[in-house]
Protein backbone atom coordinates (compact mmCIF):
# COMPACT_ATOMS: atom_id res chain seq x y z
CA UNK A 1 0.00 0.00 0.00
CA UNK A 2 1.36 3.10 -1.05
CA UNK A 3 2.36 5.53 1.91
CA UNK A 4 -0.38 8.05 3.28
CA UNK A 5 1.29 11.06 3.92
CA UNK A 6 -1.78 13.09 4.87
CA UNK A 7 -4.63 11.88 7.00
CA UNK A 8 -7.27 14.97 8.06
CA UNK A 9 -10.39 15.90 8.01
CA UNK A 10 -11.70 19.72 7.60
CA UNK A 11 -14.90 19.86 8.97
CA UNK A 12 -18.10 21.60 7.83
CA UNK A 13 -17.79 24.28 10.78
CA UNK A 14 -13.81 24.42 9.71
CA UNK A 15 -14.56 25.16 6.05
CA UNK A 16 -17.14 27.64 6.38
CA UNK A 17 -14.82 29.25 8.86
CA UNK A 18 -11.81 29.51 5.94
CA UNK A 19 -14.70 30.32 3.38
CA UNK A 20 -15.69 33.53 5.50
CA UNK A 21 -12.13 34.25 6.02
CA UNK A 22 -11.52 34.43 2.56
CA UNK A 23 -14.39 36.18 2.06
CA UNK A 24 -13.13 39.02 4.09
CA UNK A 25 -9.93 39.24 2.31
CA UNK A 26 -11.37 39.72 -0.39
CA UNK A 27 -13.93 42.49 1.25
CA UNK A 28 -10.72 44.01 2.80
CA UNK A 29 -9.23 44.01 -1.46
CA UNK A 30 -12.46 45.87 -2.75
CA UNK A 31 -10.36 47.55 -5.28
CA UNK A 32 -8.77 44.48 -7.46
CA UNK A 33 -9.15 43.77 -10.78
CA UNK A 34 -9.70 41.39 -13.58
CA UNK A 35 -7.41 42.35 -15.95
CA UNK A 36 -8.12 40.18 -19.83
CA UNK A 37 -5.70 38.35 -21.05
CA UNK A 38 -4.87 40.85 -23.60
CA UNK A 39 -4.73 43.60 -21.02
CA UNK A 40 -1.84 41.75 -19.15
CA UNK A 41 0.05 41.10 -22.25
CA UNK A 42 0.43 44.99 -22.48
CA UNK A 43 1.04 46.34 -19.04
CA UNK A 44 4.78 47.29 -18.89
CA UNK A 45 5.75 44.72 -15.93
CA UNK A 46 7.74 46.22 -12.71
CA UNK A 47 9.67 43.07 -11.22
CA UNK A 48 12.50 43.55 -8.86
CA UNK A 49 15.16 45.03 -10.74
CA UNK A 50 12.34 47.62 -11.69
CA UNK A 51 11.49 48.33 -7.91
CA UNK A 52 14.44 50.31 -7.18
CA UNK A 53 14.13 52.54 -10.36
CA UNK A 54 10.54 52.95 -9.22
CA UNK A 55 11.83 53.92 -5.75
CA UNK A 56 14.35 56.59 -7.04
CA UNK A 57 11.73 57.76 -9.63
CA UNK A 58 9.11 58.14 -6.42
CA UNK A 59 12.04 60.25 -4.61
CA UNK A 60 12.64 62.52 -7.53
CA UNK A 61 9.34 63.13 -7.84
CA UNK A 62 8.88 64.26 -4.48
CA UNK A 63 11.63 66.18 -4.29
CA UNK A 64 11.47 68.23 -7.56
CA UNK A 65 8.00 68.64 -8.07
CA UNK A 66 8.53 71.78 -10.34
CA UNK A 67 10.00 69.84 -13.18
CA UNK A 68 6.57 67.59 -13.73
CA UNK A 69 3.72 68.74 -15.92
CA UNK A 70 1.07 70.37 -13.11
CA UNK A 71 -1.46 67.24 -14.65
CA UNK A 72 1.69 64.71 -12.78
CA UNK A 73 -0.14 63.65 -9.05
CA UNK A 74 3.12 62.64 -6.76
CA UNK A 75 0.58 61.42 -4.22
CA UNK A 76 -0.72 59.14 -6.26
CA UNK A 77 2.02 57.87 -7.51
CA UNK A 78 3.07 57.95 -4.00
CA UNK A 79 0.04 55.48 -3.48
CA UNK A 80 0.66 53.69 -6.20
CA UNK A 81 3.99 52.63 -4.67
CA UNK A 82 2.83 51.67 -1.44
CA UNK A 83 -0.11 49.49 -2.74
CA UNK A 84 2.46 47.72 -4.41
CA UNK A 85 4.65 47.13 -1.49
CA UNK A 86 1.76 46.06 0.41
CA UNK A 87 0.22 43.88 -2.23
CA UNK A 88 3.89 41.93 -2.71
CA UNK A 89 3.43 41.17 1.11
CA UNK A 90 0.23 39.53 0.51
CA UNK A 91 0.75 37.98 -2.87
CA UNK A 92 4.29 36.29 -1.54
CA UNK A 93 1.82 35.12 1.63
CA UNK A 94 -1.29 33.79 -0.64
CA UNK A 95 0.77 32.04 -3.01
CA UNK A 96 2.59 30.06 -0.06
CA UNK A 97 -0.30 29.13 0.81
CA UNK A 98 -2.07 28.27 -2.63
CA UNK A 99 1.04 26.12 -3.12
CA UNK A 100 0.39 24.23 -0.20
CA UNK A 101 -3.35 23.67 -0.88
CA UNK A 102 -2.64 22.72 -4.31
CA UNK A 103 0.37 19.77 -3.11
CA UNK A 104 -1.68 18.48 -0.43
CA UNK A 105 -5.06 18.41 -2.43
CA UNK A 106 -2.77 16.64 -5.39
CA UNK A 107 -1.98 14.53 -2.48
CA UNK A 108 -5.09 13.82 -1.23
CA UNK A 109 -6.54 13.13 -4.89
CA UNK A 110 -4.00 10.45 -5.74
CA UNK A 111 -4.29 8.45 -2.05
CA UNK A 112 -7.62 8.43 -2.31
CA UNK A 113 -7.17 7.21 -6.07
CA UNK A 114 -5.27 4.33 -5.49
CA UNK A 115 -6.97 3.20 -2.45
CA UNK A 116 -10.14 3.27 -5.02
CA UNK A 117 -7.73 1.02 -7.26
CA UNK A 118 -6.70 -1.52 -4.67
CA UNK A 119 -10.49 -1.95 -3.68
CA UNK A 120 -11.16 -2.16 -7.42
CA UNK A 121 -8.84 -4.72 -7.68
CA UNK A 122 -9.67 -7.09 -4.75
CA UNK A 123 -13.75 -6.55 -5.72
CA UNK A 124 -12.91 -7.45 -9.44
CA UNK A 125 -10.88 -10.58 -7.65
CA UNK A 126 -12.36 -11.46 -4.64
CA UNK A 127 -15.93 -10.17 -4.70
CA UNK A 128 -17.19 -12.87 -7.10
CA UNK A 129 -20.74 -13.07 -6.09
CA UNK A 130 -21.20 -10.67 -3.93
CA UNK A 131 -23.36 -8.96 -5.77
CA UNK A 132 -20.96 -6.38 -7.25
CA UNK A 133 -21.24 -7.01 -10.86
CA UNK A 134 -23.51 -3.61 -11.48
CA UNK A 135 -20.96 -1.78 -9.63
CA UNK A 136 -17.78 -3.32 -10.99
CA UNK A 137 -19.50 -2.37 -14.64
CA UNK A 138 -20.04 1.42 -13.24
CA UNK A 139 -16.46 1.34 -12.25
CA UNK A 140 -14.89 -0.44 -15.00
CA UNK A 141 -15.82 2.59 -17.60
CA UNK A 142 -12.99 4.36 -15.99
CA UNK A 143 -10.94 2.30 -17.79
CA UNK A 144 -12.85 1.52 -21.02
CA UNK A 145 -11.11 2.86 -24.47
CA UNK A 146 -12.89 5.43 -26.17
CA UNK A 147 -12.76 4.91 -30.22
CA UNK A 148 -11.62 8.03 -32.29
CA UNK A 149 -13.31 9.76 -34.76
CA UNK A 150 -11.27 9.40 -37.82
CA UNK A 151 -10.29 12.91 -40.00
CA UNK A 152 -12.30 10.94 -42.87
CA UNK A 153 -15.46 11.00 -41.01
CA UNK A 154 -15.32 7.14 -40.32
CA UNK A 155 -16.14 6.45 -36.87
CA UNK A 156 -16.16 3.51 -35.61
CA UNK A 157 -19.63 1.82 -36.98
CA UNK A 158 -18.64 3.70 -40.30
CA UNK A 159 -16.88 1.99 -43.05
CA UNK A 160 -14.01 4.20 -44.72
CA UNK A 161 -14.51 5.59 -48.08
Amino acid sequence: MVENRVSATLTPDDLKTITTALATIREKLPFLIDLTPDERRKLPKMGDKSRAFVSQALIIAEQNEDILPRSFDVAEMRKDVTLFESLAQVSATVTQLQELIEDTYLEVGSEAYTAALVVYQYARTSGKGAALDKLLEGMAERFARKTQTKKDGAGPDQPKP
